[in-house]
């Protein structure tokens, strides 16, 4: 069943559902500045967008209890990376074949540096991809709507920015429009790490006291003659 899927991912539907995915994803990945960005996909050798911003792409390839690509590690074990390690995190259909997509999603806002962005597509499931699933067999493939992913980006302290539908309404192997509006089957969903707020504090002056007779501890008398 695993073949099966990734028979699904490399359907000519899907290639052009990925091909809507990047040009909607494109401006924003102009705008993203780092030293490293991180690929996390439900295709083995999927190759990550353009970015000319960014110095290296690190790619990591989900297959059932497994990651391959760049590492090799468990999908049960947190990522092999250091907290705030990334600018940019893109899962690339990646929740839909995680085992756990809330735990996915944690360890992609732990890596995620403070003010990076997590892009994220996916399958519409109010769209006609769904039945088409079912008709391929979709053993290991959930469809998860934006909102409720978004319900648990704002939990891992993630800001939604925007939500895209994108692509056609339902598999095609037709050239389509690749902005699909409101009813487009797959969509984009781009978020930032909330930078931990630092309460700015302004000192108030203070008035200096005048410094004591040299030799005597404060609050002290000389003593007089008799």
């Amino acid at each position: 069943m695993a073949q099966r899927d990734q028979d699904i991912y490399a359907s000519k539907p899907m290639r052009g559902l990925f091909a809507a995915e990047a040009q909607a994803l494109a401006g924003e990945l102009q705008r993203c500045v780092g030293a490293y960005a991180l690929q996390v996909s439900a295709v083995a050798h999927d190759q990550p967008p353009a970015s000319p911003m960014l110095d290296r792409w690190v790619h990591l390839h989900l297959d059932g209890n497994r990651c391959g690509g760049d590492l090799r590690a468990r999908t049960d074990e947190p990522l092999p990376f250091l907290n705030d390690a990334f600018g940019l995190v893109l899962l690339s259909h990646a929740v839909e074949v995680a085992p756990d997509p809330q735990v996915l999603l944690r360890e992609a806002a732990r890596v995620l540096a403070p003010g990076g962005m997590l892009a994220l597509t996916g399958m519409h499931p109010a769209s006609g991809w769904l039945p088409w699933l079912l008709w391929r067999g979709r053993a290991g493939v959930n469809l998860e709507s934006p909102l409720r992913i978004g319900h648990w980006l704002r939990g891992a302290e993630l800001n939604v920015e925007r939500v895209q539908r994108v692509g056609p309404l339902w598999p095609s192997s037709a050239n389509v429009p690749h902005h699909g509006g409101p009813l487009g089957g797959g969509y984009l969903l781009i978020a930032r790490k909330r930078r931990q707020a630092t309460a700015p504090i302004r000192l108030r002056p203070r008035a200096i006291a005048a410094a004591p007779v040299a030799g005597l501890a404060p609050g002290a008398r000389r003593s007089t003659a008799a």
